[in-house]
This record gives structure tokens, sequence and C-alpha cells, in this order.
């Protein structure tokens, strides 16, 4: 196997297993503010100590994201060196950012959230927790502005070695891909720490451990999960499709399977592409809904694959159009299993319905798996550019750095990944079973 194939197998698993730490914690972030004001707000403890379980799971969670991004940096050095060349005065600078300020703040005031109530009083701790979820949610801004330059290159100009700089900050900073892509992109974090949340207090429900605080949990955890659900589908993922559509249309084609450019193009819910015959087999579709989605129009002409040259398409194209397609079908689930859930909560039918508090316990994976192949959906639409329209993937890697070396690396990264998640597992199940005894301690 060829050298840039291993090392893009390498970090798309060093990154999928990484964000699955960071986007809980982006998403319990929020939570714990909410968590916070209630007990201030309320001067009820209960929501003091519903905080301070979350923050403990929030920290954990914090850690092992920290480990594992660590070996991330240091791929653009050793596994994509070409691409840093070229890139590095523009991504250096938010990358940096995030690293110098963001990251401070969060793992700062993580620190002063778990252990510095009975010092700072109940205003400032609320305040620890504010700027614990300010350095969280500014830290997401920086890595979603480096990844929304790659999809749409902007504010750059070229060097005399053929390297790309930086010309305007706020151009990075604020780049309209930027924008759409960190609201679609948050709003899966809280979906992801909306599901943990209830998906817990559901457990403590059915258990009959910790009743009492399982419904304070179910309580926020569907209430967030509803309204980010539905902000998934409208109004970030409806923005976000058009974006594709402004600035990589091509990519818009192969998400849908779409190998002939039409007007009143169809939606199509299910379908498999038939890469040889260029067509998409056992369809079954929307007619003219994708026109109407994308342009407004029901008989808008909607650009297919045959508009486009075959060396400019997505490399590969069925593993992006199910990805896509997984994703928008999982959400689906998710508007459906909350939409349902906040209806028996509001009709104190919730906590005795057993079947859908056993959905609701059992729903929590289902969100890492949407949030991981959106990302699949952002990464292999940009194929086969490593920045869209200005570096092809191939040409990004690190010539020096051999085959056997990354598959060497890939193993172990796969070995010691390993038993982190076992620790993790370990870890969780004693801060569920420990932290359901805490609670019950505070009357």
């Amino acid at each position: 196997m060829e050298a840039n194939t291993l090392d893009r197998i390498q970090f798309a698993f060093t990154i999928t297993y990484h964000y699955l730490f960071p986007q809980l914690t982006m998403g319990l972030a929020p939570l714990i503010v909410i968590f916070k004001t209630m007990a201030i707000w309320k001067k009820d403890d209960r929501w003091n100590q519903t905080a301070r379980f979350w923050g403990k799971i929030f920290g954990i969670s914090f850690l092992f994201g920290v480990v594992t991004g660590i070996p991330m940096e240091f791929q653009f050095g050793t596994n994509w060196a070409a691409f840093s060349k070229f890139a590095g005065g523009v991504i250096g600078q938010t990358l940096a950012m995030e690293g110098m300020f963001a990251f401070f703040l969060e793992s700062s005031f993580i620190g002063l959230f778990l252990f510095g109530e009975k010092r700072l009083g109940q205003t400032l701790h609320w305040l620890s927790a504010v700027l614990l979820a300010v350095g969280t949610w500014l830290s997401g801004w920086f890595i979603i502005a480096t990844n929304a330059w790659m999809q749409r290159p902007v504010g750059y100009e070229y060097a005399a070695d053929g390297s790309v700089h930086l010309t305007s900050f706020w151009s990075l900073v604020f780049n309209e891909w930027t924008i759409y892509q960190y609201m679609h992109n948050m709003g899966g974090a809280v979906v992801t720490g909306s599901f943990a949340v209830a998906a817990l207090g559901a457990f403590y429900v059915l258990s009959k451990k910790q009743i009492e605080y399982g419904k304070m949990f179910l309580k926020a955890g569907v209430i967030a999960g509803c309204i980010s659900s539905i902000w998934m589908l409208f109004p970030s993922g409806d923005l976000q499709g058009r974006m594709v559509a402004k600035y990589q249309p091509v990519t818009l084609a192969a998400m849908e399977g779409l190998f002939e450019t039409k007007e009143g193009a169809p939606l199509v819910l299910i379908g498999q592409p038939d890469m040889e015959k260029k067509r998409l087999d056992n369809a079954i579709h929307i007619p003219n809904a994708l026109s109407f989605i994308t342009y407004q129009r029901w008989d808008a002409e909607v650009k297919g694959l045959d508009q486009f040259p075959e060396d400019q398409h997505p490399t590969n194209i069925p593993l992006l159009y199910y990805s896509f397609h997984i994703m928008v079908g999982l959400g689906t689930i998710f508007i459906a299993l909350m939409v349902i859930s906040a209806i028996w909560l509001w009709r104190g039918w919730l906590f005795d319905a057993n079947w859908l508090l056993w959905m609701l316990m059992l729903s929590f994976p289902f969100p890492f798996i949407a949030n991981t192949v959106g990302w699949m959906v952002a990464e292999l639409g940009r194929q086969p550019w490593l920045v869209y329209g200005l570096m092809r993937t191939e040409h990004g890697h690190s010539p020096m750095v051999s085959g056997g070396n990354v598959l060497f690396t890939l193993l172990g990264f796969a070995g010691m990944y390993t038993v982190l998640s076992l620790l993790y597992i370990f870890l969780m199940l004693r801060r569920i079973e420990h932290g359901a005894d805490e609670l019950g301690a505070i009357k």
C-alpha cells in the first residue's frame, strides 16, 4: 500500500478516535452552565450536584481528548510535511491560537470548576463554568476555521517559494464557510451531550439507582436534545447544504448520487450508486425536493456529476454518498425520538414509559456515529483536494516517510487506543456507579 494512502488512513483513524471526546465535552459544556444557573436561580442544591457530577465526566473526557489530540499535531510535520510547508503560513495562525488561548482557558477553568466551588462561592463558580464553556467552544471555532479554510480558501496570497501566506486574519477567522460549519458542528456536539445526559437519566430511573436525579437528567437532556436535533436540520443543516451547493457543487452531486444534471432534481431517500453504469439503483426519492431545498425553486437546475471532469470528482463517491445518508437518516431518527420524548415529558408520561426510557438509554452511541459520518462527508467531499482548488491530496504527504514507517506507527496507535478505550470505559462505569452514590448522599 502506498505511503500516501497509509498517511490518510492513519490521520483518519487518529482524528476519528480523538473526536469522540471533544464532541462530548463541547456538548456538555453549555449544559453544565445551565445546571449551575438553575442551582443559583432556584436555590436548589440538587442542580449543584448535577453540575458537579457532569463536570467530572467532562473532566475525564477532556483529559482523554488532550491525550489523543497530541499525536494529530505531530502528524502535520511527520506525515504531511509538504502540506505544512505549503499552508503553514495560514493555518498555523488558527492552530496556534487554539492551543495558546482556547485550550489554556479551557484547561484552567476546568480545574477551578471541579475543585474551587467552596473557595469561589456560587457566583464565581458559575462564572468558572461559563468561561469553561467559552474556552471549549472557542477551541472549536479555531479548529473549524482551520478546516473551513481547507474547504474554501480565503485571505491568502502566494509567496515566491510557492507556499501561501495569510493576507487577512479576519477573512480566515470569519470565513463564510466557518460560520455555517461551526453552527452545524456545535449543534451536533450538543446533540451528543444531550443524548448522554438523557441516556444516563433513563438508566438511573429504570434501574431505580437514583430516580430523583435520573428525572432531572431526563428533563434537561430531552429538552436540549429536542432543540439541538431540530437545529441540525434547520437552520444549520440547511445553511451548510447551501454552502456546499455554492462552493462545491460537485460534492453536492456526489452526496446525493446525482449523476446527471436535472431540472426539478429529486431528493433521494434510498438507493445504491452504481459507478460503472453511473446511475443510482433501486432509488426511492421525493420528486423536485432537492431543487427546492437547494435553490428554493421546485424546477431549479441542480448540476450532476456529468457537468464536472472526472478528475474533479470526489475520490470515493459511494462512501461519501452512504456517509451522507447515514448522517441524515440518524438525524431524522433523533428528531423523532426527542420530539416524542418531549411530548411525553410535557404530558407527564415519560418517567413511566419504560419502552421510551429504554430507547433513550440505548440511543446514546448513535450521535457519536452521526457526528463521525458527518465529518466523513466534509472530508470525503473535499477530495481530491487537500486545500480545495489549490493543493491535491497526493501532493501533501511527506515524501521522506516510508509506507512501512506509517504502518508501524498506525499499528502502535491502534494498540495504544485500545488500551485507552478500556481505561475510559472503566473510568466512566466507576463514575456512573459512584456518582449515583454521591448524588444520593445529598438530601
